[in-house]
């Protein structure tokens, strides 16, 4: 399966979602699923997709056969839905904790448990190691592979960067000229201590 861009993994991953979450509001539209997209909980990184967007990322997975739009009958509106699970032959538990790594980008074993909790329970962190265990092993291609750190990440949109993995990596560190000017300033506060000192000392002799 061709490598899928950012666009299509978050749409991808929301109707998996809200097909498990929200089975009433299922398939989506087109409005909910941008809405979905762009929802500031449960997404890293929050995105702010257009309409036009999404409408073109929808036409990718429907043209590889991870999406299907449901008109007619029944439906005013056009609707979408995912075809994932039955495309790559996964059960509820893969499809939960694929989902999360879509959403949320690269997750220790923990934090995949944790955040399918409405999705799929899973009894023990042994179950989760398991499920992905099994997802990395799969083939002829695996769905997703161990990172540094601890962590896993899915393959749907080639191979993760592995400084993704490490929240120490994106941490911002000071400039230079911050160290020096913080250096600068405690310099002078002990200086002006000293003198303080000299002149309290001064008033005793």
């Amino acid at each position: 399966m061709d490598p899928l861009d950012p666009a299509e993994v978050r749409v991808l991953g929301a109707l998996l979602e809200k097909e498990i979450t929200t089975p009433e509001y299922y398939p989506l539209t087109l409005n909910a699923l941008v809405n979905a997209c762009n929802q500031k909980s449960n997404r890293e990184p929050v995105v702010n997709y257009e309409e036009e967007l999404v409408q073109q990322a929808l036409a990718l997975l429907r043209h590889k056969g991870l999406a299907v739009r449901i008109s007619g009958t029944g439906h005013r509106v056009e609707k979408y839905a995912h075809s994932l699970g039955d495309k790559l032959n996964l059960g509820r538990p893969e499809v939960a904790a694929l989902c999360v790594l879509m959403l949320r980008g690269p997750q220790t074993v923990g934090e995949v448990r944790g955040r399918t909790e409405r999705m799929y329970e899973f009894t023990e962190l042994e179950d989760v190691e398991h499920c992905l265990e099994s997802l990395a092993a799969r083939r002829p291609e695996p769905l997703v592979v161990s990172l540094p750190r601890g962590r896993w990440g899915h393959l749907l949109g080639g191979v993760p960067d592995p400084a993704h993995s490490a929240p120490e990596a994106q941490m911002p560190t000071p400039r230079s000229g911050e160290f020096e000017e913080r250096v600068a300033a405690l310099e002078r506060e002990v200086a002006e201590l000293k003198q303080t000192l000299e002149s309290f000392r001064r008033q005793f002799e």
